[in-house]
């Protein structure tokens, strides 16, 4: 199960050089950004799915830890310092991977559910200092105003059609 991590385009010349040596046009847009809970879950997948098998190698643990850990820097930069489920995370980041077979895949298994602990935190919406790009998010009415709202439409239209004379 060696993963290809061959994804980034790197610049060569004039031309832009894909993974694989395919070449590209220059003039191709970046693709925009992934959103890093969404890439998060997919290495969680990998590692913590069903159907997914363990690690062959050890180079195959290091790329996934490595993913991991770039995981959990990058969500543990949206929330607070100081919540349990950061702490754990960055605990296990600082660790170093354990030789032996079992003890590497522990570790590996230990650092996909921190990460997705961390990661459902993130999208339960948990306090955290970088802001919407979207700006000033209105907030959502209560049912009773806008029932009063449409009550006083009802009631002007009312008004309007009495007051209007028949012809």
């Amino acid at each position: 199960m060696r993963l290809s991590l061959d994804f980034r385009p790197r610049l060569d010349g004039s031309q832009l050089v894909g993974g694989r040596g395919r070449r590209e046009s220059v003039a191709v847009a970046p693709a925009p950004e992934r959103d890093h809970a969404v890439a998060a879950s997919e290495t969680v997948t990998l590692v913590l799915g069903e159907d997914s098998p363990l690690p062959e190698c050890a180079a195959d643990v290091e790329d996934l830890v490595r993913l991991l850990r770039g995981h959990v820097a990058q969500l543990g930069a949206r929330t607070t310092p100081g919540i349990p489920a950061v702490l754990r995370a960055q605990r296990l980041c600082s660790d170093s991977i354990p030789e032996g077979y079992m003890p590497s895949r522990v570790y590996l298994v230990k650092l996909a559910e921190a990460t997705r602990e961390l990661m459902a935190h993130v999208e339960r919406g948990g306090p955290g200092p970088i802001r919407s790009k979207r700006g000033r998010r209105w907030r959502k009415p209560q049912i009773n105003v806008l029932r009063g709202a449409v009550f006083a439409v009802a009631l002007a239209c009312l008004v309007f059609a009495t007051s209007v004379p028949r012809t």
